[in-house]
């Protein structure tokens, strides 16, 4: 048998077959689409589809529940326990079995697999994150053929491996031996569900001459000029030429032509005008598209690819003595705002591009310009990353190693690491919003200076695996990407005294420096409940089922927790800074709210101290099934309380402060990430809880650019007050807060008696918010419908009414909409 290394660029398989109009041209045979499945020991077979899993098939055909309902996960344990065959058979065509290059070209197989064409073993694997060929001229013919894919369990593998040797985790135990996502076997906010498949596109490339290895575009900025570099490799060697061209905005603005020598080529193109890439908020992101085509001595095309590109110099400095890690982009430095990536679904197969689209527009609309692609997950679509290209958010991108240890004392698993690595590096290095790729996640904490230990891997083979090895890789095919060994091993922070320690929200003032990961964990929305549990579920806010779907004290299902400890801490934290809830829904609205208002602590402190502190991603963004978890986006894509709240906490201008409860008074600070100077008004106003205005002020500000400085200190505040601020720039509030001297629950509200006037507008609603008397946490939902909200979870009073547009999921008529509405404040959640 004959592997043959992925190093070529190959499109994504579309249609059945792909005939080139040019005879030398590389030819295409897609194989996703239907297959039949098996059990191993089981003859009867089900349909299946590729690209795709196990349980997605098993779940299509009837066979299994769903397991994110309920505790169905426990009853489908046995299909990760199990191994399973892949069958289809196809006809190829006498011309591209003439061809004298025909390969079988996998680019996601989860995990072990045995791969057989007509009856003969073509390989095996051991990597879901690699691309795999192999060489079908032996064992393929003209006419039907029959293609067989065996993925052996992993779980009895790694039980093995551990046993052997075994290697320190928080997670699965021998999980670390294989190549495959480590929350697949579970996390502390996932299930253990245990895929394998066909995962990604399969099919057949078939070529004569040569085919494009490898496409590398460098990019030299100095001056405000611009020069591509674009090398090439091409295998077979041949002695055609490489042809580039530039286009921007569909119009051509370049090309080159040169000569392969040794199989190597690079054409230089420099970019009249260039136009830079900026992360959201800072710019814009213009794309260019550079076509790269593989010729022969005749002019004809052999092979071709196209890469779209940012004109941008991105740098992330490490911590220094007197200064934190720090994020730089075009020479300036920015504060990072955002939060952690987990996979969005547990099956990976079934992310769709549109889902993923969706994510990266909710990370603009609040104001998020960085997240971090954690890495316990898998090396994400490509559609995720063209999407942040677009919409300006920058990838912290974390190779593929958490929470545990790893057998970097076994070359071969090093070797295997590094041709994964280099399969996403190169797949994956020209995309503008890579802004650092990092070694692992978390593993620092279980590093020994000397040796392994029962807790901890040697530094040696740490550094083995992350400084050597992938460091080696990204230096090799992404030489002008940072990389940084591990997280938070390069001067961030993770701090989690507050959720793990039990300390209060206002243990955030005393962290600084680049934080990328802290988090407080929420139930999701009611409507996503009811979705994963039956009605006497619901019963009680942390029933045994709702309790079931909280990971938090167990890293898989083996790990016997209830989950009660988690929603016990939830619900004590709310009566720590709010009142008592009155009911079920309530707790779990309430929630949402101590969630964002403590996450609300950490970055307004943040941001106010910069360049001191110099970056907020919070954990986490999403989900991968419905959990009660620290995601300020459910599983089903609903926002929740700290999402919006996040909208203004990491707005570009921000003003925020800072209490000094004992002395009666508020530093107001004024933040700004705008990279021009600014002019406003800072206004403020002191009431009680009813609204009677006590006192107010006002100042004229400037507002240097990528600064945080306080403007103001407001004397003589009792804690009984509310201290509301608003900067106008412009004669528009860019920016507006709410402080309080004491905690929430500390504030005896008065029914705020609102109303909400409704005007339907283009396939929305706009609602307009009223109240006599302070509302706190304002919100908007719609019983039993989904909606899309500009802005929600905020304070309504009578001097400043809100506007909410509401465009629902489905088309309403004003009747029904308002029938559907239901308006609400912190003053509705309590028991009174």
């Amino acid at each position: 048998m004959k592997i043959l290394a992925s190093f070529c660029l190959f499109a994504a398989l579309t249609g059945a077959c792909c005939v080139p109009a040019n005879a030398d041209e590389i030819a295409r045979l897609d194989l996703g689409g239907a297959w039949k499945l098996a059990k191993e020991g089981d003859s009867a077979r089900i349909a299946a589809t590729v690209p795709g899993c196990v349980h997605l098939d098993l779940l299509a055909a009837g066979k299994i529940p769903d397991p994110f309902y309920r505790d169905n996960e426990t009853a489908v344990q046995w299909v990760g326990e199990s191994s399973w065959t892949y069958t289809r058979s196809f006809e190829v065509a006498p011309e591209l079995l003439a061809k004298q290059h025909v390969l079988l070209r996998c680019e996601g197989l989860d995990t072990l697999a045995t791969v057989k064409l007509n009856g003969s073993e073509l390989g095996r694997t051991d990597n879901m994150f690699r691309t795999y060929e192999f060489d079908l001229k032996p064992s393929l013919k003209a006419g039907v053929n029959q293609i067989e894919i065996k993925f052996d369990s992993v779980v009895p593998f790694v039980a093995a491996k551990e046993k052997q040797r075994s290697i320190p985790t928080w997670a699965y135990p021998g999980a670390g031996y294989v190549r495959k996502t480590p929350c697949n076997f579970g996390w502390d906010w996932g299930p253990t569900l245990i895929t394998s498949g066909i995962w990604k596109p399969i099919g057949i490339v078939a070529f004569d001459k040569s085919r494009l290895d490898d496409v590398l575009i460098l990019q030299n900025h100095s001056s405000g000029n611009v020069t591509l570099a674009i090398q090439a490799t091409a295998a077979p060697m041949i002695d055609g030429k490489l042809k580039t061209t530039v286009s921007f905005n569909s119009n051509e603005i370049g090309s080159g032509v040169a000569a392969f020598e040794g199989g190597k080529a690079t054409v230089d193109i420099a970019i009249a005008d260039p136009q830079l890439w900026w992360p959201a908020g800072m710019g814009k992101q213009p794309l260019y598209t550079v076509k790269v085509d593989l010729l022969d001595d005749a002019g004809n095309v052999l092979d071709s690819t196209t890469k779209r590109i940012g004109l941008r110099v991105m740098h992330v400095t490490q911590q220094t003595k007197d200064a934190p890690m720090q994020m730089v982009v075009n020479g300036v430095p920015f504060f990072a705002k955002g939060a952690n990536w987990i996979p969005s679904d547990s099956f990976a197969p079934r992310v769709t591009k549109d889902k993923l689209r969706r994510y990266v527009a909710d990370a603009v609309a609040t104001n998020m310009n960085v997240i971090r692609f954690w890495g316990g997950g898998f090396y994400e679509e490509d559609d995720l990353y063209d999407a942040c290209d677009e919409m300006g958010i920058c990838v912290w991108q974390d190779f593929k190693f958490a929470c545990s240890t790893y057998p970097s004392f076994d070359k071969a698993f090093l070797d295997n690491v590094k041709l994964e690595a280099r399969d996403n590096l190169k797949r994956l290095r020209h995309h503008p919003c890579i802004a650092v790729w990092c070694g692992n996640n978390e593993i620092m904490f279980m590093r020994n200076p000397k040796e392994w230990t029962k807790t901890q891997m040697s530094e040696a083979d740490y550094n083995r695996l992350f400084r050597d090895a992938l460091g080696g890789e990204v230096r090799r095919w992404a030489p002008q990407s940072d990389y940084v060994t591990g997280s938070p091993d390069c001067g961030d922070v993770h701090f989690w005294e507050v959720w793990h320690g039990g300390k209060p929200f206002e243990a955030y003032h005393g962290i600084h420096g680049f934080v990328s990961e802290f988090g407080f964990q929420a139930f999701p929305q009611p409507k996503s409940i009811a979705q994963f549990t039956d009605a006497a579920d619901r019963k009680l806010p942390n029933s045994p089922i709702i309790n079931y779907h909280e990971r938090g004290t167990r890293m898989y299902l083996g790990v016997k927790d209830d989950g009660s400890k988690c929603t016990d801490k939830i619900i004590t934290t709310i009566e720590q800074y709010f009142r008592k809830p009155k009911d079920t829904e309530c707790t779990w609205w309430l929630s949402q709210i101590v969630q964002g208002y403590g996450i609300k602590t950490g970055a307004e402190r943040w941001r106010q101290e910069m360049p001191k502190s110099s970056g907020c991603v919070y954990w986490q963004f999403n989900d991968c099934w419905p959990a009660v978890s620290w995601s300020s986006v459910d599983y089903y894509g609903r926002w929740k309380a700290l999402q919006y709240m996040a909208q203004k906490f990491y707005a570009p201008v921000l003003v925020s402060g800072m209490v000094d409860a004992k002395a009666g008074t508020v530093k107001v600070y004024l933040t700004s990430d705008c990279l021009q100077d600014r002019k406003g008004t800072l206004t403020w106003t002191i009431t009680d809880a009813a609204g009677k205005a006590l006192s107010d002020g006002s100042l004229k500000l400037y507002i240097p650019a990528r600064t945080s400085r306080q403007v103001q200190s407001i004397e003589k505040v009792s804690k009984a007050s509310l201290v509301w601020l608003k900067v106008d720039i412009d004669g528009k509030t860019v920016s507006d807060n709410l402080v309080t001297l004491s905690r929430p629950k500390d504030v005896n509200l008065v029914d705020p008696r609102l109303s909400a006037d409704v005007v339907e507008k283009e396939g929305a609603f706009v609602v307009t918010l009223r109240a006599e008397h302070p509302a706190l946490y304002a919100w908007l939902d719609l019983v039993g419908l989904d909606a899309r909200y500009s802005q929600n979870f905020l304070h309504v009073t009578k001097d400043s009414p809100a506007e909410i547009e509401v465009r629902p999921a489905t088309p309403l008529s004003k009747v029904e909409f308002e029938k559907a509405l239901r308006v609400r404040s912190l003053y509705d959640t309590y028991s009174h």
